[in-house]
């Protein structure tokens, strides 16, 4: 596949080559394509004011106008919850809480405990997550951590067990296991709200009620699964500790999720960033500036990470606790000091592409903030969607596709956690850019099919380099053996003993974005949850008929 020559209208030189503290600049195009330079929506013109003298009580009073306008959009975005949708959530808890202390007496009566330690067996459920550090949505799931003592095992106990009385009861639907992942876990919908439940085993016979993860009579002897389980409620404790000021954290980060989702940059398997990564980087500003409100912090979120040394890592300062790097260790672009942790990094995806791609985007955020106090300045530009069919003129289409919704989703999971090998191989390929659009767009049969999904479809910016040609036939070729073992280990998720079936399919191709324009115009990548990440559209006629919140 050749590649037509694109016009550049502006461009973003990103400084590779030049050391790790090359500061990006803006350069007039047009130019010509290099593997460094990426094409990018350029600002809109920005209100020009006449310098006068400053006034301390005039600056005040628009700032606190432009937070409380600021704070205003964020709730008509539906991303602060309403008082019943928290009542809901509440009670989902409480109730997931009683159900789990009544499992683990059954368990510690299975093992034949001592009389002694019957009554004193208990688990806990501890949340984290955006609903843990408070920034989840009237969609948003629930990340809930089940932790057990240590007499109750996983593969049976947990997965069998727990999973039985959880499948037995009225208000629990969809739920099946995962059980091959890094952090193993259960998923299901708990009055209509997505729930995910991972593992932990303590070495106790009691977990307290308001246990302390951080310390280290509770967290001895423990396996790296349980490990990675408990890191997120850790994490999530430590940000809460080390903010100033909580709530203008959360209004941020709040901010900067929706930022990053409307401009295609949240997305941990693709190569951006997760909600840990956000979440950090939130808190760094927030602990830098303590006294600053919600409109500063914004404009000094982009200041600062506009400019910020690609390998340099963003730490949290924490008294507690000082993290140990080891001299000359690297941990790849954009690396992020996990909070909670002496030595661990939040786990990254990032590629060339991607990183070109996010610091380009704080680049856009940085021009468009720094006037922020001017009178044409609307907080809509920042939030704009990323126009994919504008900026690109070419997109790899990955279609996905298999006979039953369930395997579906499977085969979707097992292709999305290999993707970064997906924009690696491009990059190889193309010797340029690629941009992966996180969103997910679900392809029904023509004629509606009765809610049944066909297929799932991606689509990836080009944006070609030194070579203009790419074999994408020898790239899919690849790419599905790459998937092989990946996807035998994966059909056990739900608990399946057989075979994995041979009607997942998997197709690339390249496809002009001047075909799937409804699609890529910038109107329908904003997702607030993982519930929502998809887009309906029909096989005759590629429109978005569902968008996100």
């Amino acid at each position: 596949m050749e590649f037509e020559e694109p016009v550049i209208q502006h461009s973003i030189d990103v400084g590779v080559g030049a050391g790790n503290h090359a500061v990006p600049r803006v350069i007039p195009g047009p130019q010509p394509i290099r593997v460094a330079r990426i094409v990018v929506p350029f600002p809109p013109h920005r209100v020009v004011t006449s310098r006068v003298g400053f006034n301390l009580d005039v600056f005040l009073r628009m700032e606190m106008e432009r937070s409380s306008s600021l704070s205003q959009m964020m709730m008509n975005e539906g991303l602060v919850p309403s008082e019943e949708d928290e009542l809901r959530r509440r009670n989902v808890i409480h109730k997931l809480k009683k159900i789990v202390m009544e499992w683990i007496k059954r368990v510690a009566y299975r093992h034949q405990l001592p009389k002694r330690y019957l009554a004193m067996a208990s688990a806990r459920i501890l949340t984290f997550g955006s609903y843990g550090l408070g920034v989840h949505n009237a969609a948003s799931d629930i990340d809930a951590l089940c932790v057990v003592p240590c007499f109750a095992n996983m593969r049976e106990d947990f997965f069998v067990l727990l999973y039985n009385i959880l499948a037995s009861r009225p208000e629990i639907s969809d739920i099946y296991c995962v059980k091959d992942a890094k952090v193993p876990l259960m998923r299901f919908k708990f009055d209509g709200i997505s729930v995910d439940l991972p593992y932990a085993q303590l070495k106790v016979i009691s977990i307290p009620e308001n246990v302390d993860l951080f310390n280290p009579f509770f967290m001895r002897n423990i396996d790296e699964s349980s490990w990675k389980s408990l890191s997120g409620v850790r994490a999530n404790r430590s940000i809460l500790s080390l903010v100033p000021s909580i709530e203008e954290f959360q209004s941020l980060l709040r901010c900067v999720k929706l930022w990053a989702k409307r401009r295609g940059l949240y997305g941990n398997l693709l190569g951006f960033f997760g909600g840990i990564h956000l979440a950090v980087l939130s808190a760094f500003v927030c602990q830098k500036h303590p006294a600053a409100k919600l409109s500063s912090l914004v404009l000094i979120f982009f200041k600062t990470f506009a400019f910020w040394p690609c390998h340099v890592p963003v730490v949290l300062h924490d008294r507690s606790m000082r993290p140990l790097f080891i001299p000359g260790e690297k941990h790849g672009l954009w690396p992020i000091h996990l909070p909670g942790s002496e030595s661990d990094f939040c786990h990254s995806n990032i590629t060339r592409s991607t990183y070109y791609k996010i610091r380009a985007e704080f680049l856009r955020g940085h021009a468009l903030t720094k006037d922020m106090l001017s009178p044409g300045f609307d907080w809509s530009d920042l939030f704009e969607h990323f126009p994919y069919g504008k900026i690109y003129g070419r997109v790899v289409k990955i279609s996905l596709s298999a006979s039953e919704k369930e395997e579906l989703e499977v085969w979707v999971g097992c292709v999305k956690s290999r993707f970064r090998w997906l924009v690696v191989r491009l990059e190889e390929e193309l010797q340029g850019f690629i941009d992966p659009n996180p969103t997910e767009y679900h392809v029904c049969p023509a004629g509606g099919g009765g809610g049944k999904v066909a297929e799932v479809v991606f689509y990836w910016g080009l944006q070609p380099g030194r070579s203009k040609w790419i074999d994408i036939e020898a790239v899919e070729g690849e790419f599905r053996k790459t998937l092989r073992n990946v996807y035998h280990h994966h059909h056990h998720r739900r608990g399946s003993a057989s075979s994995p079936s041979s009607t997942a399919r998997v197709k690339l191709s390249v496809v002009k974005t001047s075909s799937q324009q409804q699609l890529l115009l910038g109107n329908n990548n904003d997702d607030n949850n993982k519930e929502q990440r998809q887009r309906h559209v029909s096989a005759n006629a590629p429109t978005p008929v569902a968008a996100g919140a």
